[in-house]
């Protein structure tokens, strides 16, 4: 009898230098070695789906402020609309709600931009981030209220 043993383990970055972190171990028994490849490979998918299905509930997250909320992915608040759910800095928010105002952009936009960009809205958005979507919100050309100069 054989025994193999996969893990996989996931560590997300959260606001506030705060993560979450979590793994599964899994033993399993084959007769052949010509089975270690395919079961090993069988094994590494669900351990992986697993584990990314368990982070989507991160539970409490710190704040901005430094008290603990709910995550916004699961908290079912706008989080465009509130301030403390944003990942990045309160300038960085700020700079990013007035750069789209100015350009015309609603806020569906300015989320299939930052979706398109960084594979999630705005407000998940992490300082980084945050500075690359204020560089192409920047570079991009007025909208329509605002060709004229106004």
């Amino acid at each position: 009898m054989i025994t193999i043993e996969c893990n996989y383990s996931k560590k997300l970055g959260l606001p506030q230098y705060s993560s979450h972190q979590f793994g599964i171990t899994l033993r399993a028994e084959l007769t052949n070695l010509d089975e270690v490849q395919a079961q090993s490979a069988r094994l590494y998918l669900l351990l992986q789906q697993s584990v990314d299905a368990s982070l989507q509930q991160p539970g409490l997250v710190p704040a901005v402020d430094g008290l603990p909320s709910r995550s916004a992915a699961h908290d079912g608040r706008n989080h465009s609309a509130d301030p403390d759910a944003w990942a990045c800095s309160p300038k960085q928010r700020s700079l990013i709600l007035r750069v789209a105002k100015e350009k015309g952009l609603p806020e569906t936009q300015l989320e299939a931009l930052a979706q398109s960009q960084f594979g999630k809205p705005p407000c998940k958005l992490t300082k980084p981030e945050a500075s690359g979507l204020i560089s192409k919100l920047l570079a991009e050309r007025p909208g329509p209220a605002n060709a004229n100069g106004g």
